[in-house]
């Protein structure tokens, strides 16, 4: 290894090809993070040289840099292991300034330029070998056209104008011209290329062809743009990859470019983290692999570790990960179909997406993969019904989440230890026997107890919510365990959750001649047996409208019975709709749940311990559903030197703060206050001389619900 400090003209003005390999990430600088401040540098560089004034070499960070063996008589090559994204950037940057110096006739101040971006034509025997770096694979048609336009360049025209290549290079030439013509351009050119062949540093560490790159890349990565876990495994494997330049590239065309795509790069949601799909699905591989739980701060070590212990190379390694990584993309994409039939394993992805739970896909991943001997339609169906209903039934008991990272992992080695073919036995077995708050399978009697009298609209959230009357409908349609009878399923993730008795009743729906509770019907209206689907949301003067009457409720709802659940209410509800037929309804869907996602026979889900229910989340747009919060009411600043400044709430929940939205109370108060730390739920006043805050509407909302304070997480406290 030899570490250098060296400035642009000492690391491009021979004849060389510094090689971004393939399977590195493409260039991913952009102009407010990197090149105006680069440009920045430059310019107040130059300015002083002008002025005569000393002019301290400006440091632009480290690159690593590996000799490969070549013939004698080639062009030499050299791997950038790390620092693309500069030495790509340098050269686009020196390139747009030679094009700017050329079109000025600076002829000899632009070849002192060229010559730091091309190689001398007799040194060259392909395309590959006329620019000094050479991008990774992605980025080189953007590259090589930016790079190889005429003077002066047309960025309109180019097929690339829209990459970043392109833009940071027309981002340059903009710049460089306006700066040269601000006074003398012999002066100033003369300057500008001084600055940029030799005032500029960079640490340049060498690296023999036999010495460990990867020791180095991963000791560096930290720097600049962060890399994912994805990034970091895919530089490992192709490191190490015993096979010629040729070779590596067909490897990585064939098993990895498909983790560049769009669907790859895809940021989603694992808990309260984004990570691009890509490391999540690695994430889940390796632990469907090695039994193991894998943070995500740790899946780059922990795949390490996993190569270090099998016996065979990478060669057997590639398609193995490209196997499971086709089946996954497959059922996630089939998953997300709105309407149409889902195979048993479909419907199970889409189940428990809904239910925001990825810690499932391991073992999903373990039992289709396709590496091990298949298991039987029927056991594989038997397991993922159990699974799902074992998941499903926590959910709607509001059991508590916490321990199910150890949970799966202790599941997968169970079900490994045990006969392959008989794998929905052993799964219905191993959550049959769980007896801990953590880990029981909730029995019909207690899903019948909790659903009775859940306020469930407010309880569950919308989307799993939905999916449980979805399933309902499907039951309802004859899709009971993926077998139809008739009808098509119900449209997936698309219909809308209706009262039928409206929450706001009080206007148009007289109360219990009997004189029944109003603060009991309100929480009635929340319940299972008041909530039904529609195929579009109803005008809120008709949802809020009288049940009968040729404009009431009933006769709209009668429109819209292409689903059964609304159907039947309709049917149900010929003579009225009240406390009783509610009560009766809740009954009745329950009895459909059990139904849909069953227990073995005899089981009764005991368990040995208090269970810890699964805290609720409080946010505004809670507020807005039970109608403590109208839409659109102002909200005022409680601290009197920020009397006057005010809020508006949205019907989503969001508050907007001069027209700008903010998810949060406490986001909406910092943009108000400066400050960088404010508790929302205080700060805002529900009128401009009361003290009544959204802390007090959100403690009445809290008594609604019958729930204790502290088993709730407030949002933004």
């Amino acid at each position: 290894m030899l570490t250098l400090v060296r400035t642009p003209r000492d690391i491009f003005f021979l004849p060389q090809r510094l090689l971004v390999p393939l399977f590195q990430r493409p260039y991913v600088w952009s102009e407010d993070a990197q090149w105006a401040p680069l440009w920045s540098d430059v310019m107040r560089l130059a300015e002083r040289r002008l002025r005569g004034e000393p002019v301290a070499p400006h440091f632009l960070g480290a690159v690593v840099l590996q000799q490969q063996a070549v013939q004698v008589g080639s062009l030499a090559v050299r791997t950038v292991i790390d620092g693309q994204q500069r030495l790509t950037t340098l050269q686009l940057l020196l390139d747009a300034v030679h094009a700017q110096l050329e079109m000025r006739q600076l002829d000899s101040l632009a070849r002192q330029l060229q010559d730091l971006v091309e190689n001398p034509a007799h040194f060259t025997t392909a395309e590959a070998d006329r620019f000094k770096v050479w991008p990774t694979n992605r980025d080189r048609p953007a590259f090589n056209e930016v790079m190889s336009a005429g003077v002066p360049v047309d960025y309109s025209t180019l097929k690339h104008r829209s990459s970043r290549m392109a833009r940071a290079h027309e981002f340059f030439s903009t710049s460089a011209s306006a700066w040269l013509t601000e006074g003398e351009i012999g002066p100033r050119a003369a300057a500008l290329v001084e600055i940029l062949s030799s005032q500029l540093l960079l640490v340049s560490i060498d690296l023999l062809y036999d010495e460990d790159a990867q020791e180095i890349f991963e000791t560096l990565n930290a720097r600049g743009t962060p890399l994912t876990p994805a990034d970091l495994i895919k530089n490992l494997v192709f490191q190490r990859l015993e096979a010629g330049a040729d070779d590596i590239e067909l490897a990585y065309q064939r098993y990895w470019a498909e983790f560049e795509t769009p669907f790859w790069e895809t940021e989603v949601s694992a808990g309260r983290v984004l990570y691009s799909r890509s490391s999540l699905f690695l994430n889940q591989w390796l632990i469907s692999k090695t039994f193991r739980d894998v943070p995500a701060r740790e899946v780059f070590s922990a795949f390490k570790r996993y190569i270090s212990e099998r016996s065979d190379g990478m060669r057997e390694l590639l398609p193995s990960v490209q196997a499971s990584a086709d089946l996954y993309r497959n059922l996630l994409e089939r998953a997300a179909a709105r309407s149409g039939p889902l195979s048993r394993v479909e419907m199970f992805v889409y189940r428990t997406s809904t239910l925001e739970s990825e810690l499932v896909k391991p073992f999903l991943l373990w039992l289709l993969d396709p590496e091990l001997p298949a298991v039987p339609r029927a056991q594989s169906d038997k397991a993922l019904a159990a699974l799902e209903s074992w998941m499903v039934r926590r959910v709607l008991v509001r059991a508590s989440t916490k321990g199910y990272n150890r949970f799966f992992i202790d599941l997968l080695t169970h079900v490994n230890s045990r006969e392959r073919a008989l794998v929905g036995d052993a799964v219905e077995a191993f959550l049959g026997r769980q007896d801990s708050p953590t880990a029981y399978w909730p029995g019909d009697a207690e899903v019948r107890r909790e659903l009775t009298s859940m306020p469930a609209y407010w309880r569950l959230r919308r989307g799993r919510l939905r999916m449980v009357l979805e399933a309902v409908e499907d039951y309802k349609r004859g899709w009971a365990n993926g077998k139809p009878l008739h009808e098509q399923p119900v449209v997936r993730g698309t219909c809308t959750i209706e009262h039928i008795m409206p929450q706001e009743w009080r206007t148009n729906w007289p109360a219990d001649p009997q004189g029944a509770d109003p603060e009991a019907r309100d929480a009635l209206v929340q319940t299972l047996g008041n909530l039904t689907l529609v195929t579009q949301s109803l005008n809120s003067k008709v949802s809020n409208g009288p049940w009968h009457g040729e404009h009431g409720k009933r006769t709209l709802l009668n429109g819209l019975t292409s689903i059964l659940l609304t159907r039947e209410v309709v049917d149900r509800g010929a003579d009225g709709w009240d406390e009783a037929r509610i009560r009766q309804r809740t009954e009745n869907l329950i009895s459909d749940i059990l139904k849909t996602w069953e227990v073995p026979v005899g089981h009764t889900g005991k368990v040995a311990g208090a269970v810890e229910r699964a805290s609720h989340r409080v946010e505004v747009a809670d507020l807005v559903r039970a109608g403590l919060v109208p839409p659109g009411q102002t909200l005022f600043a409680r601290p009197r030197a920020l009397a006057g400044r005010t809020c508006a709430v949205s019907e989503d929940g969001r508050v907007f703060v001069n027209d700008t939205p903010y998810s949060t109370l406490s986001a909406a108060a910092r943009a108000v206050s400066g400050s960088q730390s404010e508790p929302g739920w205080w700060f805002w006043l529900v009128g401009p001389d009361t003290d009544r805050s959204m802390s007090t509407l959100r403690d009445e909302y809290l008594q609604s619900l019958d729930e204790d304070e502290a088993d709730l997480v407030v949002e933004g406290e």
